[in-house]
């Protein structure tokens, strides 16, 4: 009796500490989304140009990784914002290069629709069926791996059908990374630091809209 009153406490607790990442997550995304835009809209004002690959790169995974460094500090929260305000500055240029087309308004109101009702979805499955979605890692690992090898061999061969296919590609790879982090919140399995999680949900939701503005502009021939 006494141990399933000590499991039944323990299980309670995992529940609410659970809900508690999960509030502080949702939180800290929609004020980093919201920075985003606002650094997004700078850089359209400012009319900045497509910034260089190899300057993105530096400048997403040194900060990203400063995240990682301070995730556990009052710092973790600045390099955050940090992170999410660059990726939302190197987002204008693409914005800015879409705006310029016919139907580019469109593309971008109809992207970030279906951005958010895919990750609307996606976390509504996680958390009301509260399935494990645990075993998705090695496909995220896997996945991940292939989208780096395929994302340079597209820079070599300027290939538009690869370009298609990696678009594609981060499309499922990001759906699947929202389902796998949400799911790791609820389950308690992994990831219990609000920061980490949010990074991780911001990353897929960037990769989701870039990839699914990329597949729009090929279907509509721009």
């Amino acid at each position: 009796m006494a141990y399933q009153d000590t499991q039944m406490t323990t299980q309670q607790t995992s529940a609410v500490s659970a809900n508690k990442v999960l509030r502080n997550t949702y939180g800290l995304l929609a004020m980093t989304l919201l920075f985003s835009a606002v650094t997004a809209g700078a850089a359209m004002a400012l009319g900045v140009q497509q910034m260089n690959i190899f300057v993105f790169f530096i400048g997403a995974y040194g900060l990203m990784f400063l995240v990682h460094k301070t995730a556990n500090s009052a710092m973790g929260l600045l390099a955050t914002f940090a992170f999410t305000g660059f990726m939302g500055f190197t987002l204008g240029p693409i914005l800015s290069d879409y705006l310029t087309l016919p139907n580019g308004a469109q593309l971008i109101m109809t992207a970030l629709g279906l951005t958010g009702l895919t990750f609307f979805g996606l976390s509504a499955v996680a958390l009301v069926t509260r399935k494990d979605f645990s075993f998705l890692a090695n496909f995220l690992m896997a996945g991940a791996i292939v989208l780096v090898l395929a994302m340079v061999a597209g820079l070599i061969f300027q290939i538009p059908a690869l370009s298609l296919m990696v678009s594609a590609g981060f499309v499922l790879f990001a759906s699947a990374a929202i389902l796998y982090q949400t799911s790791e919140i609820v389950h308690r399995a992994g990831e219990t630091n609000y920061i980490l999680a949010t990074i991780t949900l911001y990353v897929s939701i960037y990769n989701l809209f870039v990839s699914l503005l990329s597949l729009l502009g090929i279907m509509s021939q721009d």
